[in-house]
């Protein structure tokens, strides 16, 4: 057995980066998936997109940041300029693949199915004067043509706006001659169009923006020529740097920031097809690029903006049939005593995230109910989360809310969430100087009788009720004294400067979490050692925690099963003989994004399972606040292993298989053997029958 100090960390570890990668690939096959319908296939393709917007965002951005400063990546120590070829590398192919499935698959099938987005050398006579009095009335007025010359430097390009750029010949109204102007379609212009079933013919066609500017653009340039109009998107660095230790004030320093984001530093350019290259070498020149930093698009860069046709066309018959979420057994009339009567499950989205609304409404209004506490990460929109809570302020509760305001994409909703707390006269607490509050929880003070009782919403995923019907995510609703006295001490915490507090039941980032897997892998390690089964089950987003992996990997030496279900980035080698033998690592890609943290040990014969908010990446177990629960009640803790693992491990419908190279293969299902979709089966078996 080879000992692990004898590996290298490139051994030891895949990169982070390409792995995340590697998950808009298992994405991108379900928008190839035949079997799925079209719509759904259309929505896939531009999640697909979507992600990779947010992966060079973020992720290339980080390695840019690490090129920059000569850092290694961890944690396999990759050189960050060898990863950084690698992405353009990747991503290139995965790009031409979505071209190529939507220009050879997804746009005819829909064409043939009645829903037709329109290439402009198709449109017909009335289609074309339709949307060029569209163009004139509604959009041209909008614009603000920039000419590039010595007057005019070039523009500040906003992050993944849609910009043309046009090459002019002849001389305008002043004697200039002409050369390269730049266009770009303000945020107000909606991005598809669709024509009226009168002029176009079809009920369900649709133009994009991009196309209508790129035929009609020569009107913004009367008695000049238009020689080509080339489509770009460059995307930026979207992280926002604030030394918080510095600052006097983190909400003003956020909202400085925010106005900045979107001209941080450029990552990708994207570009017609048939740009010349002088025009894309000035682009890449003005946005610090380097040659491989480009990819050349056939068809309309911004591709993700396709995915508005899935809810314009009202095409039922083209998206997957309708469920009704499941309800838990919360008496809407009488929460309080429904959770005095025993724990409560929630699994979403099979099972409906208003019971958490409910008890949160029953409580604001609730004369007994004293106090209510909540970790607020992602909302929504016209949260009902937000308005319980100011209802339960104005009511003369004592409301108190830790709002992150770093939480990513969302750190404007939340200024301005925590700003309408505020007037209503809720406690915003703005966490922790340097850890993200990234725990799920919600604590109820109520008054019964002579005493207080505690009552604790404990979840994997956001406060959120959009994201509750698409995420898989488990929530648990408890008056367990122990269970509700370790949240309130948390919150103690969070609003508090006390030092670390000990619980009796939760786990908890950057305490305890950490050490206590470590400690539990190598309980299963030892019980191997000493001729018993060690066996963990574990199910999350992602894994790169170096201390976490190689726990594992001496685990497995030691003989322990280890069954791991990771959605997105994994950097853990599974199968390498001698080192990680008894390690699997399976994904699952389908209707709803797997965002559930589920962590199982078997404990020779006394086993554990455990829900959490944390991934076992190294930011979740050591930079953030994170909290992790048992399930203590049986049945429920059985329904939990049935449904988030036991369910998972067996399907073979939706499943790809990690290898040891990094990359992935699709589970076959043999033909005698029984077809098992786990998401279909909790959809059957949680939810009502419309």
């Amino acid at each position: 057995m080879s000992d692990i100090n004898d590996y290298s960390d490139s051994d030891l570890f895949l990169n982070r980066e390409l792995s995340q990668l590697e998950f808009n690939f298992r994405v991108l096959a379900q928008a190839q998936d035949t079997t799925i319908p079209l719509l759904e296939r259309l929505k896939y393709l531009c999640i697909s997109c979507t992600n990779l917007d947010e992966f060079f965002e973020i992720r290339a951005a980080t390695v840019k940041t690490a090129l920059q400063y000569k850092a290694p990546l961890l944690p396999d120590n990759m050189d960050p300029q060898l990863a950084l070829d690698k992405i353009y590398l990747l991503s290139n192919r995965l790009v031409k693949a979505q071209y190529a499935l939507w220009n050879e698959v997804l746009r005819p099938e829909l064409a043939a199915a009645g829903v037709r987005i329109l290439d402009r050398a198709n449109w017909n006579a009335s289609q074309r004067r339709w949307l060029h009095h569209y163009f004139k009335t509604e959009v041209l007025p909008i614009l603000s043509p920039l000419a590039l010359d010595p007057a005019h430097p070039f523009p500040q390009i906003l992050n993944k706006s849609l910009n043309v750029a046009v090459v002019l010949d002849g001389k305008d109204a002043f004697g200039r001659r002409g050369g390269i102007a730049i266009v770009r379609a303000p945020r107000s212009l909606p991005r598809i169009i669709q024509l009226p079933e009168s002029v176009s013919g079809g009920r369900d066609d649709f133009v994009f923006l991009s196309a209508m500017l790129s035929e009609f653009v020569g009107d913004l340039f009367p008695g000049m020529k238009v020689k080509g109009a080339y489509q770009f998107r460059v995307t930026r660095n979207s992280e926002l740097f604030v030394d918080e230790e510095e600052v006097e004030n983190l909400a003003s320093a956020l909202k400085d920031e925010l106005h900045s984001r979107g001209y941080n530093p450029a990552v990708r350019l994207e570009i017609a097809k048939d740009c010349p290259n002088r025009i894309v070498q000035i682009l890449l020149e003005n946005f610090n690029l380097s040659e491989n930093a480009v990819s050349r698009i056939n068809g309309p860069v911004n591709l993700n903006r396709v995915v508005q046709v899935y809810d314009m066309a009202k095409r039922a018959d083209l998206k997957f049939p309708n469920f009704k979420q499941g309800r838990s057994t919360l008496d809407e009339e009488d929460p309080f005593g429904s959770i005095r009567a025993g724990d409560i499950l929630l699994h979403h989205p099979y099972q409906s995230f208003n019971d958490v609304l409910d008890v949160l409404q029953h409580a604001a209004n609730d004369p007994h109910v004293l106090a209510i506490k909540q970790t607020l990460y992602r909302t929504g929109k016209d949260s009902k989360i937000i308005e319980h809570l100011i209802t339960a302020a104005r009511n003369g509760k004592d409301v108190s809310v830790v709002v992150e305001l770093r939480a990513r994409f969302d750190e404007e909703a939340n200024l301005n969430l925590a700003n309408r707390l505020q007037e209503a006269g809720v406690q915003v607490i703005y966490g922790v100087v340097g850890f993200k509050t990234h725990a799920k929880m919600m604590l109820i003070v109520r008054r019964e009788g002579k005493t207080l009782r505690r009552y604790a919403h404990l979840g994997t995923g956001n406060y959120h009720a959009g994201t509750a019907k698409v995420y898989t995510d488990i929530g648990l609703l408890t008056c367990h004294p122990g269970l509700t006295q370790d949240v309130h001490s948390i919150f103690q915490q969070l609003s508090g400067l006390s030092k670390p507090i000990a619980l009796k039941h939760l786990l908890t980032s950057p305490f305890t979490l950490h050490a206590s897997l470590l400690k539990k892998i190598k309980r299963e390690e030892k019980l191997a050692r000493d001729g018993k089964k060690g066996h963990i089950i574990a199910k999350m987003n992602a894994i790169n925690e170096p201390e976490v992996i190689k726990a594992l990997y001496a685990a497995s030496q030691a003989g322990v099963t280890i069954e791991l279900i990771v959605r997105g980035a994994c950097c853990l080698r599974p199968g390498v003989p001698g080192l990680s033998d008894n390690i699997t690592v399976r994904a699952l890609v389908g209707r709803f994004l797997e965002h559930s943290r589920v962590y199982w040990f078997a404990n020779n014969g006394k086993s554990e399972i455990y829900c959490s908010s944390a991934d076992w990446l190294e930011r979740n177990l050591l930079r953030r606040v994170e909290t992790c629960f048992p399930i203590v009640e049986p049945e429920l803790a059985q329904r939990v292993f049935t449904e988030e693992l036991e369910y998972y491990l067996r399907d073979n419908c939706q499943s790809w298989m990690l290898n040891a190279d990094g990359s992935y293969r699709k589970i076959d299902r043999a033909e005698s053997e029984p077809v098992f979709c786990a998401q279909a089966r909790l959809l059957s078996e949680l939810c009502r029958k419309r």
